[in-house]
Protein backbone atom coordinates (compact mmCIF):
# COMPACT_ATOMS: atom_id res chain seq x y z
CA UNK A 1 0.00 0.00 0.00
CA UNK A 2 0.72 3.51 -0.47
CA UNK A 3 -0.04 6.01 2.29
CA UNK A 4 -0.67 9.79 1.35
CA UNK A 5 -0.29 12.10 3.60
CA UNK A 6 -2.95 15.17 3.37
CA UNK A 7 -0.34 17.59 2.40
CA UNK A 8 1.42 16.29 0.05
CA UNK A 9 0.14 16.91 -3.43
CA UNK A 10 -1.08 20.30 -1.54
CA UNK A 11 1.12 22.11 -4.07
CA UNK A 12 -0.17 20.98 -7.13
CA UNK A 13 -3.41 22.18 -5.98
CA UNK A 14 -4.59 25.60 -8.45
CA UNK A 15 -5.84 28.68 -6.64
CA UNK A 16 -9.59 27.84 -8.16
CA UNK A 17 -9.05 24.35 -6.60
CA UNK A 18 -8.53 25.46 -3.40
CA UNK A 19 -11.30 27.74 -3.56
CA UNK A 20 -13.69 24.94 -3.99
CA UNK A 21 -12.39 22.71 -1.82
CA UNK A 22 -11.39 24.58 1.37
CA UNK A 23 -14.83 23.60 2.90
CA UNK A 24 -13.43 20.17 2.71
CA UNK A 25 -9.35 20.92 3.79
CA UNK A 26 -9.65 21.23 7.14
CA UNK A 27 -12.17 18.13 8.09
CA UNK A 28 -11.54 16.63 11.31
CA UNK A 29 -12.28 13.83 13.32
CA UNK A 30 -12.56 13.28 17.20
CA UNK A 31 -9.01 13.22 17.80
CA UNK A 32 -7.05 11.36 14.60
CA UNK A 33 -7.69 11.19 11.14
CA UNK A 34 -10.50 9.31 9.52
CA UNK A 35 -8.98 6.49 7.24
CA UNK A 36 -10.03 5.96 3.38
CA UNK A 37 -9.01 2.93 1.75
CA UNK A 38 -8.76 3.41 -2.18
CA UNK A 39 -8.72 0.09 -3.75
CA UNK A 40 -6.81 1.09 -7.32
CA UNK A 41 -4.92 4.21 -8.77
CA UNK A 42 -7.36 6.58 -9.82
CA UNK A 43 -7.69 10.16 -12.19
CA UNK A 44 -5.26 12.35 -10.25
CA UNK A 45 -8.49 14.76 -10.52
CA UNK A 46 -9.27 12.94 -7.18
CA UNK A 47 -6.22 12.11 -5.53
CA UNK A 48 -5.72 15.55 -5.04
CA UNK A 49 -9.01 16.45 -3.58
CA UNK A 50 -8.62 13.31 -1.04
CA UNK A 51 -5.17 14.28 -0.32
CA UNK A 52 -5.58 18.13 0.35
CA UNK A 53 -8.59 17.31 2.83
CA UNK A 54 -7.34 17.68 6.04
CA UNK A 55 -8.11 14.90 8.95
CA UNK A 56 -7.75 12.24 5.90
CA UNK A 57 -5.14 9.24 5.75
CA UNK A 58 -4.93 7.74 2.70
CA UNK A 59 -4.32 4.56 1.98
CA UNK A 60 -3.61 3.36 -1.57
CA UNK A 61 -3.61 0.11 -3.60
CA UNK A 62 -0.64 1.51 -5.97
CA UNK A 63 -1.32 -0.62 -8.81
CA UNK A 64 -3.57 -0.15 -12.27
CA UNK A 65 -4.51 -3.65 -11.58
CA UNK A 66 -7.74 -4.70 -9.29
CA UNK A 67 -6.56 -5.45 -5.39
CA UNK A 68 -6.06 -9.11 -4.60
CA UNK A 69 -9.08 -10.15 -2.32
CA UNK A 70 -6.53 -10.75 0.27
CA UNK A 71 -5.53 -7.27 0.42
CA UNK A 72 -8.79 -5.63 -0.35
CA UNK A 73 -9.70 -7.35 3.29
CA UNK A 74 -6.66 -6.01 4.64
CA UNK A 75 -6.59 -2.93 3.71
CA UNK A 76 -10.09 -1.84 4.74
CA UNK A 77 -9.30 -2.25 8.22
CA UNK A 78 -10.97 0.03 10.73
CA UNK A 79 -11.60 2.48 7.43
CA UNK A 80 -13.88 5.20 7.95
CA UNK A 81 -14.82 5.35 4.07
CA UNK A 82 -13.72 2.78 1.08
CA UNK A 83 -13.25 4.41 -2.62
CA UNK A 84 -14.00 1.64 -4.41
CA UNK A 85 -14.15 0.66 -8.50
CA UNK A 86 -16.87 -1.31 -10.16
CA UNK A 87 -14.07 -4.53 -10.11
CA UNK A 88 -14.28 -5.04 -6.69
CA UNK A 89 -16.82 -6.53 -4.87
CA UNK A 90 -18.00 -4.93 -1.57
CA UNK A 91 -19.81 -7.84 -0.03
CA UNK A 92 -20.42 -8.75 4.07
CA UNK A 93 -17.15 -10.27 3.98
CA UNK A 94 -15.49 -6.31 3.02
CA UNK A 95 -17.78 -4.63 5.73
CA UNK A 96 -17.29 -7.02 8.54
CA UNK A 97 -13.42 -6.56 7.82
CA UNK A 98 -14.02 -3.31 8.28
CA UNK A 99 -15.54 -2.56 10.86
CA UNK A 100 -17.97 -0.15 12.53
CA UNK A 101 -15.81 2.71 11.57
CA UNK A 102 -17.22 2.54 8.30
CA UNK A 103 -19.52 5.58 7.18
CA UNK A 104 -19.34 5.80 3.29
CA UNK A 105 -18.40 3.45 0.52
CA UNK A 106 -17.99 5.60 -2.77
CA UNK A 107 -17.77 4.05 -6.71
CA UNK A 108 -15.86 5.22 -9.44
CA UNK A 109 -18.58 4.22 -11.68
CA UNK A 110 -22.23 4.20 -12.73
CA UNK A 111 -23.18 0.62 -11.65
CA UNK A 112 -23.37 -0.62 -8.44
CA UNK A 113 -24.06 -4.17 -8.87
CA UNK A 114 -20.90 -4.84 -7.40
CA UNK A 115 -21.83 -3.71 -4.10
CA UNK A 116 -23.89 -5.87 -1.21
CA UNK A 117 -26.61 -3.03 -0.90
CA UNK A 118 -28.59 -5.18 1.38
CA UNK A 119 -26.02 -5.10 4.01
CA UNK A 120 -24.67 -1.88 3.25
CA UNK A 121 -28.22 -0.53 4.16
CA UNK A 122 -28.43 -2.73 7.20
CA UNK A 123 -25.07 -1.29 8.41
CA UNK A 124 -25.88 2.56 7.51
CA UNK A 125 -23.26 3.09 5.85
CA UNK A 126 -23.68 5.67 2.66
CA UNK A 127 -22.54 5.60 -1.22
CA UNK A 128 -21.84 7.49 -4.08
CA UNK A 129 -21.72 6.46 -7.05
CA UNK A 130 -20.81 8.55 -10.30
CA UNK A 131 -23.88 8.83 -12.70
CA UNK A 132 -24.47 11.41 -15.34
CA UNK A 133 -20.72 12.68 -16.27
CA UNK A 134 -19.93 9.41 -18.27
CA UNK A 135 -23.52 9.76 -20.30
CA UNK A 136 -21.66 11.44 -23.52
CA UNK A 137 -18.80 9.51 -23.45
CA UNK A 138 -20.63 6.13 -22.80
CA UNK A 139 -23.07 7.37 -26.14
CA UNK A 140 -20.41 8.37 -27.98
CA UNK A 141 -18.85 4.78 -27.44
CA UNK A 142 -21.37 2.53 -28.22
CA UNK A 143 -22.60 4.73 -31.59
CA UNK A 144 -18.85 3.84 -32.72
CA UNK A 145 -19.01 0.40 -31.69
CA UNK A 146 -22.48 0.27 -33.32
CA UNK A 147 -21.31 1.61 -36.72
CA UNK A 148 -17.70 -0.32 -36.49
CA UNK A 149 -19.78 -3.68 -36.56
CA UNK A 150 -22.91 -2.81 -38.94
CA UNK A 151 -20.20 -1.61 -41.20
CA UNK A 152 -17.16 -4.27 -40.25
CA UNK A 153 -14.72 -1.92 -39.51
CA UNK A 154 -12.32 -4.35 -37.75
CA UNK A 155 -12.85 -6.75 -40.64
CA UNK A 156 -11.92 -4.40 -42.70
CA UNK A 157 -8.68 -2.94 -41.62
CA UNK A 158 -7.67 -6.58 -40.98
CA UNK A 159 -7.66 -7.20 -45.02
CA UNK A 160 -5.76 -3.96 -45.54
CA UNK A 161 -2.94 -4.98 -42.87
CA UNK A 162 -2.93 -8.75 -44.14
CA UNK A 163 -3.02 -8.31 -48.27
CA UNK A 164 -6.90 -9.11 -48.51
CA UNK A 165 -7.45 -5.99 -50.35
CA UNK A 166 -6.93 -6.59 -53.65
CA UNK A 167 -9.40 -4.52 -56.15
CA UNK A 168 -12.43 -3.19 -55.75
CA UNK A 169 -15.65 -5.65 -55.32
CA UNK A 170 -19.38 -4.65 -55.47
CA UNK A 171 -20.19 -6.64 -52.22
CA UNK A 172 -16.91 -7.22 -50.57
CA UNK A 173 -17.41 -6.44 -46.92
CA UNK A 174 -20.93 -4.89 -47.55
CA UNK A 175 -22.38 -4.38 -44.18
CA UNK A 176 -25.82 -2.48 -42.53
CA UNK A 177 -26.68 0.95 -42.63
CA UNK A 178 -28.67 3.46 -40.36
CA UNK A 179 -30.41 5.54 -43.03
CA UNK A 180 -34.24 4.75 -43.14
CA UNK A 181 -33.90 1.68 -40.40
CA UNK A 182 -35.58 0.76 -37.04
CA UNK A 183 -33.48 0.95 -34.19
CA UNK A 184 -34.57 -0.47 -30.66
CA UNK A 185 -33.07 0.85 -27.13
CA UNK A 186 -33.61 -1.44 -25.04
CA UNK A 187 -33.81 1.18 -21.86
CA UNK A 188 -34.04 4.43 -22.50
CA UNK A 189 -32.28 5.87 -19.37
CA UNK A 190 -29.86 8.84 -19.52
CA UNK A 191 -27.20 6.88 -21.51
CA UNK A 192 -29.97 5.37 -23.59
CA UNK A 193 -31.31 8.61 -24.56
CA UNK A 194 -27.90 10.07 -25.27
CA UNK A 195 -27.43 7.38 -27.75
CA UNK A 196 -30.98 7.72 -29.71
CA UNK A 197 -29.96 11.51 -29.46
CA UNK A 198 -27.07 10.70 -31.84
CA UNK A 199 -28.43 8.23 -33.85
CA UNK A 200 -31.30 9.79 -35.19
CA UNK A 201 -29.35 12.59 -36.64
CA UNK A 202 -28.24 9.76 -39.36
CA UNK A 203 -31.46 9.03 -40.92
CA UNK A 204 -33.22 6.86 -38.36
CA UNK A 205 -36.60 5.99 -39.35
CA UNK A 206 -38.83 4.96 -36.64
CA UNK A 207 -37.11 5.11 -32.62
CA UNK A 208 -38.54 1.84 -30.44
CA UNK A 209 -37.76 1.78 -27.14
CA UNK A 210 -38.97 -0.69 -24.00
CA UNK A 211 -38.31 -0.70 -20.55
CA UNK A 212 -40.70 -0.50 -17.18
CA UNK A 213 -42.31 2.61 -18.24
CA UNK A 214 -42.82 4.70 -21.20
CA UNK A 215 -40.75 7.85 -20.87
CA UNK A 216 -42.03 11.62 -21.21
CA UNK A 217 -38.76 12.77 -22.87
CA UNK A 218 -38.76 10.10 -25.78
CA UNK A 219 -41.03 12.92 -27.57
CA UNK A 220 -37.92 13.72 -28.19
CA UNK A 221 -36.51 11.33 -30.55
CA UNK A 222 -39.65 10.37 -31.61
CA UNK A 223 -39.63 7.15 -29.29
CA UNK A 224 -41.84 4.50 -29.35
CA UNK A 225 -42.93 2.62 -26.67
CA UNK A 226 -43.43 -0.91 -27.12
CA UNK A 227 -43.22 -4.45 -25.92
CA UNK A 228 -39.74 -6.05 -25.84
CA UNK A 229 -41.03 -9.28 -28.10
CA UNK A 230 -41.81 -5.76 -30.43
CA UNK A 231 -38.86 -4.28 -30.43
CA UNK A 232 -36.77 -7.29 -30.61
CA UNK A 233 -38.94 -8.50 -33.83
CA UNK A 234 -39.20 -5.63 -35.48
CA UNK A 235 -35.62 -3.42 -35.32
CA UNK A 236 -32.65 -3.28 -37.79
CA UNK A 237 -30.34 -2.76 -34.43
CA UNK A 238 -31.15 -3.09 -30.74
CA UNK A 239 -28.61 -1.63 -28.48
CA UNK A 240 -28.93 -2.76 -24.75
CA UNK A 241 -28.57 0.04 -22.44
CA UNK A 242 -30.23 -0.85 -19.08
CA UNK A 243 -29.46 -1.39 -15.82
CA UNK A 244 -28.27 -5.22 -14.66
CA UNK A 245 -31.46 -5.86 -12.42
CA UNK A 246 -32.69 -9.49 -11.72
CA UNK A 247 -35.34 -9.05 -14.32
CA UNK A 248 -32.80 -8.04 -16.92
CA UNK A 249 -30.03 -10.67 -15.76
CA UNK A 250 -29.60 -13.25 -19.01
CA UNK A 251 -32.51 -11.30 -20.68
CA UNK A 252 -31.14 -11.58 -24.32
CA UNK A 253 -31.19 -15.56 -24.63
CA UNK A 254 -31.38 -17.91 -27.41
CA UNK A 255 -35.68 -17.02 -27.10
CA UNK A 256 -34.42 -13.32 -27.56
CA UNK A 257 -31.83 -13.87 -30.63
CA UNK A 258 -34.57 -16.09 -32.27
CA UNK A 259 -37.15 -13.18 -32.45
CA UNK A 260 -34.65 -11.10 -34.09
CA UNK A 261 -34.29 -10.65 -37.77
CA UNK A 262 -31.26 -12.52 -39.41
CA UNK A 263 -30.00 -8.86 -41.05
CA UNK A 264 -30.10 -7.31 -37.09
CA UNK A 265 -27.02 -5.66 -35.30
CA UNK A 266 -26.97 -6.75 -31.52
CA UNK A 267 -25.08 -4.14 -29.18
CA UNK A 268 -24.21 -4.16 -25.70
CA UNK A 269 -22.86 -1.77 -23.82
CA UNK A 270 -24.64 -1.84 -20.29
CA UNK A 271 -23.70 -4.69 -18.45
CA UNK A 272 -22.02 -8.26 -20.14
CA UNK A 273 -24.55 -10.60 -17.30
CA UNK A 274 -27.34 -8.92 -19.39
CA UNK A 275 -26.56 -11.54 -22.06
CA UNK A 276 -26.44 -15.57 -22.42
CA UNK A 277 -23.13 -15.44 -24.37
CA UNK A 278 -23.53 -19.02 -25.26
CA UNK A 279 -26.57 -17.99 -26.77
CA UNK A 280 -25.06 -15.27 -28.78
CA UNK A 281 -22.22 -17.14 -30.12
CA UNK A 282 -24.85 -19.43 -31.61
CA UNK A 283 -27.30 -17.32 -32.93
CA UNK A 284 -24.12 -15.38 -34.91
CA UNK A 285 -22.55 -18.84 -35.67
CA UNK A 286 -26.09 -20.03 -36.94
CA UNK A 287 -27.20 -17.18 -38.74
CA UNK A 288 -29.64 -16.47 -36.74
CA UNK A 289 -28.52 -12.72 -36.72
CA UNK A 290 -25.79 -10.51 -38.92
CA UNK A 291 -23.47 -9.35 -36.04
CA UNK A 292 -22.99 -8.13 -32.48
CA UNK A 293 -20.81 -5.46 -30.65
CA UNK A 294 -20.05 -5.59 -27.21
CA UNK A 295 -18.25 -3.22 -24.84
CA UNK A 296 -19.35 -5.66 -21.91
CA UNK A 297 -18.79 -9.49 -21.22
CA UNK A 298 -19.05 -11.99 -18.47
CA UNK A 299 -16.19 -12.10 -17.21
CA UNK A 300 -14.43 -9.38 -17.69
CA UNK A 301 -11.49 -9.50 -19.35
CA UNK A 302 -12.84 -11.83 -21.65
CA UNK A 303 -10.52 -14.89 -22.05
CA UNK A 304 -8.67 -15.18 -24.69
CA UNK A 305 -9.79 -18.38 -26.36
CA UNK A 306 -13.19 -17.27 -25.71
CA UNK A 307 -15.48 -18.71 -28.66
CA UNK A 308 -16.90 -14.92 -29.30
CA UNK A 309 -13.28 -13.66 -29.76
CA UNK A 310 -12.83 -16.06 -32.88
CA UNK A 311 -15.96 -14.73 -34.97
CA UNK A 312 -15.65 -12.47 -37.57
CA UNK A 313 -19.28 -11.09 -36.42
CA UNK A 314 -18.46 -9.98 -33.60
CA UNK A 315 -16.41 -7.10 -32.15
CA UNK A 316 -15.19 -6.90 -28.88
CA UNK A 317 -14.05 -4.01 -27.19
CA UNK A 318 -12.34 -3.84 -23.21
CA UNK A 319 -14.86 -2.23 -21.35
CA UNK A 320 -14.07 1.19 -22.77
CA UNK A 321 -17.40 3.11 -22.75
CA UNK A 322 -16.09 6.19 -20.47
CA UNK A 323 -13.12 5.95 -21.55
CA UNK A 324 -12.13 9.90 -22.29
CA UNK A 325 -9.74 11.88 -20.46
CA UNK A 326 -11.88 14.47 -19.33
CA UNK A 327 -14.97 11.89 -18.62
CA UNK A 328 -12.54 9.44 -16.26
CA UNK A 329 -11.00 13.20 -14.43
CA UNK A 330 -14.43 14.25 -13.48
CA UNK A 331 -15.43 10.69 -12.25
CA UNK A 332 -12.18 10.84 -9.98
CA UNK A 333 -13.08 13.96 -8.81
CA UNK A 334 -17.18 13.39 -8.15
CA UNK A 335 -16.05 9.92 -6.51
CA UNK A 336 -13.42 11.74 -4.02
CA UNK A 337 -16.02 14.82 -3.25
CA UNK A 338 -18.64 11.88 -2.58
CA UNK A 339 -16.39 10.30 -0.24
CA UNK A 340 -15.78 13.39 1.74
CA UNK A 341 -19.28 14.24 2.27
CA UNK A 342 -19.93 10.73 3.81
CA UNK A 343 -16.88 11.21 5.81
CA UNK A 344 -18.40 14.79 7.23
CA UNK A 345 -22.06 14.00 7.26
CA UNK A 346 -22.53 16.64 4.70
CA UNK A 347 -24.39 15.92 1.45
CA UNK A 348 -22.43 14.44 -1.24
CA UNK A 349 -22.99 15.21 -4.99
CA UNK A 350 -23.96 12.10 -5.98
CA UNK A 351 -25.50 10.28 -3.45
CA UNK A 352 -27.24 6.68 -4.13
CA UNK A 353 -30.56 5.81 -2.43
CA UNK A 354 -31.78 2.81 -2.07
Amino acid sequence: YTAILPTQLYALLSEEDLRSFRPLIGMQTVGKLMKVFVTRRIPQEGMKILTTAGGCEVSLWDSDEPVPRADLLKGVQGAHGILCLLSDKIDAEVLDAAGPNLKVISTLSVGFDHLALDEIKKRGIRVGYTPDVLTDATAELTVALLLATARRLPEGVEEVKNGGWSSWKPLWLCGYGLSGSTVGVIGLGRIGMAIARRLMPFGVKRLLYSGRTAKANAAEVNGEFVSLDTLVSESDFIVVSCSLTPETQGLCDKAFFSKMKNTAIFVNSSRGAVVNQEDLYEALTSGQIAAAGLDVTTPEPLPTNHPLLTLKNCVVLPHIGSATYSTRGVMGALSAQNLLGGLQGTDMPSELTF
